[in-house]
């Protein structure tokens, strides 16, 4: 077994505004729709129905859910799928609409064959979603199919444990002390190990190239966030800010004789960015999610911009690593906000960040680990509570933060030897604890806290 998971899989290229609620839908109903197209029952289908339970069912319309169970009907794919396409896919609907399926068979549909069951929480994930297709007898199914979306894009049937088996790996490792331990035996860095990892699953040249799309698709939407304005949809009214910030900072900087360190203001540009391209249905990627998608890639912008030297190949050694911090967060907790609250998210994206920071700027394996530590630890017990329903509040600026203190973290832990009194194994134990004990309304349904308390105009 290994906690190892392939950055070619944690990072995905998808759409927004959700990993879980969105990427992760569509995804399951591509799978369902092959199944059907594979099975030859394709031709029999007359009507389609999808069950949207739990954290689905609560804020899934706000997420654009149905939208993605529609366009993954068609067999449309969130890595490469034009964003446009997706948006209206069943918000648009109108009066004796039809649907298309992957595989050319086209039926009649309405916005009411989606159903939500926000107080319906199937036992193997808050996220389910349940699909199922009729033929001329409309009483019973002729297929139906459940699956858990749990967080990061990343699906499962219903009953499976796993949806693919994790490939053979040089270097296994299933916590942060065998991570470093093997660190120790081998005398590599943690992005080594996973280097290793990485190229027994694709080979090297695959592995580059995958790590370098990644990254660029994460330039290309902290670029397009820094010039798009206006209004994010949702009716929350929420106006992007991060071209004004942009403006400001740039403004700022062509006076050769300022004295003002703007690198913690960019830092948030950068966040910013990311989560509103999110925000408005976007390429982004999950990194590990789409809440948190914006964290990785401002601390790598700001690693770029800001650190002497810093170039291509410190990004890549800077996603491995991050990636096997996040591997660790997701195998022994949860990288899901339904599941564990946005200290899942959030945290988790924290942590792989300042790791990976650390990592780029000279630290250590113990150094890292604890950046790592440090990120996640300030971060237990953070709540999911998206106004509307929406990933804009308070998760835009949350990213924001949360990559200030990744910065912060790192630098501490350079400051340190790596000995440190709780390690990260006990930090990200502590996190699935903290989100088993709590309350579900604080965990994306938009039951408490912030979704109750502000007032949507």
């Amino acid at each position: 077994m290994t906690a190892y998971v392939s950055a070619l899989d944690l990072f995905s290229i998808g759409i927004g505004p959700s990993s879980s609620h969105t990427v992760g839908p569509m995804r399951a109903a591509r799978v369902f729709a092959e199944h059907l197209v594979a099975t030859g029952r394709l031709a029999e289908v007359t009507r389609i129905r999808c069950s949207l339970f739990g954290s689905l069912g609560s804020t899934g319309l706000g997420h654009g859910t149905p939208n993605a169970v529609l366009a993954g009907l068609r067999g449309l794919r969130p890595e490469t799928c034009d964003p446009s396409d997706v948006r209206a896919a069943w918000s648009g609907l109108d009066t004796g609409a039809t649907i298309t399926l992957l595989g050319g068979h086209t039926i009649p549909i309405c916005q009411s064959d989606v159903h939500f069951e926000p107080r319906t929480r199937l036992p193997g994930h808050p996220n389910a979603l349940t699909i199922s297709v009729f033929g001329t007898d409309d009483s019973m199914a002729l297929f139906e199919e459940t699956f858990y979306s749990i967080g990061g894009g990343f699906i499962r049937h219903d009953g499976d444990q796993v949806l693919v088996a994790a490939p053979q790996q040089p270097l296994p490792f299933e916590s942060s002390a065998e991570l470093l331990a093997l660190c120790d035996a081998h005398d590599l860095s943690i992005c080594e190990i996973a280097r290793r990892n990485e190229e027994a699953i694709h080979g090297s040249a695959v592995l580059d190239a995958g790590l370098d799309a990644i990254w660029h698709a994460m330039h290309v939407c902290v670029e397009a966030g820094l010039v798009a304005e206006g209004t994010l949809p949702g009716g929350l009214k929420v106006k992007r800010r991060a071209a004004a910030v942009r403006m400001r900072l740039e403004e700022y900087d062509r006076v050769p004789t300022h004295d003002r360190d703007t690198s913690t203001e960019w830092l948030h540009a950068f966040a910013l960015a990311v989560n509103e391209e999110n925000a408005a249905g976007g390429r982004v990627v999950t990194a590990p999610t789409n809440g948190a998608a914006g964290i990785i890639p401002a601390v790598g912008h700001y690693y770029l911009r800001f650190v002497p030297k810093a170039d291509a190949a410190g990004i890549r050694r800077y996603l491995l690593t991050a990636v096997a911090i996040g591997s660790l967060v997701k195998a022994n907790a949860s990288i899901s906000g339904a599941e564990g609250g946005c200290q899942a998210e959030v945290g988790a994206a924290c942590a792989m960040a300042s790791g990976a920071l650390c990592a780029v700027l000279g630290g250590t394996p113990r150094q890292v680990e604890n950046a790592a530590e440090i990120a996640m630890e300030h971060h237990l017990g953070l709540t999911c509570d998206p106004v509307g329903g929406l990933v804009q509040v308070p998760c835009i600026e949350r990213n924001a933060i949360a990559s200030s203190t990744a910065v912060s973290a790192a630098r501490l832990a350079l400051h340190g030897d790596g000995t440190h009194l709780v390690s990260l194994d006990t930090v990200i134990e502590t996190m699935r604890q903290t989100g088993l004990d709590m309350m579900t309304k604080y965990k994306e349904t938009s039951e408490g806290g912030l979704a109750v308390n502000v007032i949507e105009c």
